[in-house]
């Protein structure tokens, strides 16, 4: 202990930064961020854009890119985004900052950060265009979990043919994420098909009866084939449980392997 408080005292670390190392948490206005939670479980902290503020998401922000080196801020609305896109650069110049806009996410690398790189590989199908936007947080959160992601769009099961013509990418895959809405047949379809682990994301697609998803994921959570399945729009938890999946198949694969 006494060591961290020396380097707090010689400027060589943040209090923030102190902080985590003795709680493995910084508390801020905003709340607790959990900056051990990568270390711990595999999986980064990120800020939940959903009833907070802006002013609560850019704190929570600036403490994650103290503490971690990277912030990951999700379900953003334009009001949130705008603060961080001003915040960022301002604060941090030589941040890294990529603003995906439709998925509402936003992630900003520090320059000392160091993403993970794994050699193995995630799919992220979706069904119909109406999809992408839970897909596409599935695919970046598992990118930022270093896992190399391949994007597969609009191969619904209204015509099979265009997910038939995929197979031989997807059966080299490690992990895919299938998200559909309305009915959700496509991932019991590509289970059925591939060797391969698949997570269903069902999607608040479709309307009237089993409209929002309900259909949805009452269809795969009764899939005939193997699968599992994460909640409703769940994109961060697909993606982060594929890219846990592709870390083992990473730590068991040969160095020498080519995949």
């Amino acid at each position: 202990m006494r060591d961290i408080l020396d380097a707090v005292a010689a400027g060589e670390l943040t209090p923030e930064e102190a902080e985590v190392r003795l709680r493995g948490y910084a508390t801020g206005d905003a709340g607790r961020f959990d900056a051990t939670r990568e270390r711990r479980s595999g999986v980064p902290e990120a800020v939940l854009g959903d009833g907070k503020t802006p002013t609560e998401i850019r704190d929570l922000v600036t403490t994650s890119l103290e503490t971690t080196g990277r912030a990951i801020a999700t379900r953003l609305d334009d009001r949130q985004r705008a603060v961080l896109e001003d915040h960022v650069p301002e604060q941090y110049p030589d941040a890294e900052m990529r603003v995906h806009e439709r998925e509402g996410l936003f992630v900003a690398h520090g320059s000392d950060f160091e993403p993970p790189d794994l050699a193995a590989s995630v799919a992220v199908v979706s069904a119909g265009t109406s999809d992408v936007v839970p897909a596409g947080e599935a695919a970046i959160v598992a990118g930022e979990m270093g896992a190399d992601v391949e994007r597969i769009e609009d191969v619904g099961v209204a015509s099979l043919a265009r997910m038939v013509d995929t197979l031989p990418e997807l059966r080299s895959q490690d992990v895919i994420v299938v998200a559909a809405g309305r009915e959700g047949a496509l991932p019991t379809v590509t289970a059925g098909l591939v060797d391969v682990p698949v997570i269903g994301l069902p999607v608040s697609t479709g309307y009237g009866h089993g409209g929002a998803g309900e259909a949805a994921l009452s269809g795969m959570l009764q899939s005939c084939t193997v699968l599992s399945v994460v909640n409703v729009d769940a994109g961060f938890t697909a993606g982060a449980q594929a890219a846990l999946l592709a870390r083992r198949v990473d730590a068991a694969r040969p160095e020498d392997d080519p995949t």
